[in-house]
């Protein structure tokens, strides 16, 4: 039997207190935090951006006191230099042009060929690794899991401020990382052989120098034995953080339970999936998405009910049940997008949404 291990990585802003603006921190927070986690607290890109990462973790329940540990660290220590962190997809009105790339040969590399699409790629995810010890499997699950990506995306969103501007997307992040090579909704591979080719023509090719710059919302990850979703906005909260994470590894269990029985969801293009993709991202959980199935538009609400009905047989061998319920909480009181937004609309003040992100940050910790 599989055991759908979990990690979960997490991108924080690092925010001034005073001016609410991102902060170039000079990976002081890194430093110090790898003091105490060692590994599990890393620089990113730019230098106002700490990421943090669990240890393989066997349920939600580890996960969490995991991700409320990281996070716990992570802020104390940057207020113990006059910081604060915060959780959200991008940052409602700072500029990219005023942040400080970390200085390490592997951005300085990425900057130079990447150029303005790598400088202004200040945005903030989540990523969740759920364990699969076969790569044939994991290849198996990649493929079918792509169809409900767009679903728990819209629950994620996170960014809907983009450099003082309302975008009018529910998650503007994706739209700032699809400058990027490599990224989005992943192609249907009919075997890892077929993958792993792929990879090596790229390398071959000068294309990339190794597999980690495959950066889609999906990937069977070259490294360790997992499926790593990236799709996500970094959540605000931990319990959002926590139900994504449990509804990734439910759909892993159900898509794997499914193949055990000789069965498996149907595969849909990368075309169709992107169409959700980007109502997701506009719309959040307020608009409609297509059911394939019927060839029809059903409200996305509706649609994320139906994926826990499907995943409802697993969850309890998981044990992740009071996690998932999470997602209910998300419907009715709206997604991390709709509160930035309803914050905003009270006195049409950004400041007042980097406070409020912040707070949440760090709420139930």
């Amino acid at each position: 039997m599989n055991e759908f291990t979990l990690g979960v990585e997490e991108e924080f802003m690092v925010i001034d207190p005073v001016s609410r603006e991102l902060k170039s921190h000079e990976q002081k927070i890194v430093d110090a935090a790898q003091k105490i986690h060692e590994d599990q607290v890393k620089a990113e890109m730019h230098q106002a951006v700490v990421e943090v990462g669990t240890h393989i973790c066997r349920n939600t329940q580890e996960a969490r006191k995991e991700v409320s540990k990281l996070r716990t660290t992570v802020a104390q220590l940057a207020g113990d230099i006059g910081l604060r962190i915060g959780a959200a997809g991008t940052h409602p009105f700072s500029h990219w042009q005023h942040q400080l790339i970390t200085d390490n040969p592997r951005y300085f590399e990425i900057v130079d060929e990447m150029q303005e699409a790598a400088r202004s790629n200040l945005i903030f995810g989540l990523h969740v690794h759920v364990g699969i010890q076969s790569r044939d499997m994991a290849i198996h699950i990649a493929n079918q899991v792509r169809y409900f990506l767009p679903h728990v995306y819209a629950l994620s969103t996170n960014s809907p401020f983009w450099e003082g501007r309302n975008t009018g997307f529910k998650s503007f992040r994706t739209k700032v990382f699809d400058k990027f090579p490599r990224t989005g909704i992943p192609d249907y591979f009919s075997s890892i052989e077929e993958y792993d080719r792929y990879i090596k023509l790229l390398v071959k090719t000068n294309c990339i120098d190794n597999a980690k710059k495959i950066w889609w919302d999906i990937r069977v990850h070259p490294f360790f034995e997992t499926i790593e979703f990236r799709i996500c906005d970094c959540p605000m909260l931990v319990d959002e953080t926590i139900a994504f994470t449990a509804l990734f590894q439910a759909l892993c269990a159900k898509l794997y339970k499914l193949r055990a029985q000789n069965m498996k969801f149907i595969n849909y293009s990368r075309a169709l999936i992107n169409e959700n993709k980007w109502r997701a991202a506009r719309y959040g959980i307020d608009g409609k998405m297509i059911d394939f199935g019927k060839e029809m538009e059903v409200n996305t609400r509706s649609l994320i009910l139906e994926l826990l009905d499907f995943v409802d047989d697993v969850v309890d061998e998981l044990g992740s049940r009071d996690d998932l319920q999470y997602v209910h909480n998300i419907l009715e009181h709206g997604t991390g997008a709709d509160r930035q937004l309803a914050i905003y609309q009270q006195n049409n003040n950004f400041a007042d949404v980097v406070d409020y992100i912040t707070s949440q940050t760090l709420k139930g910790l």
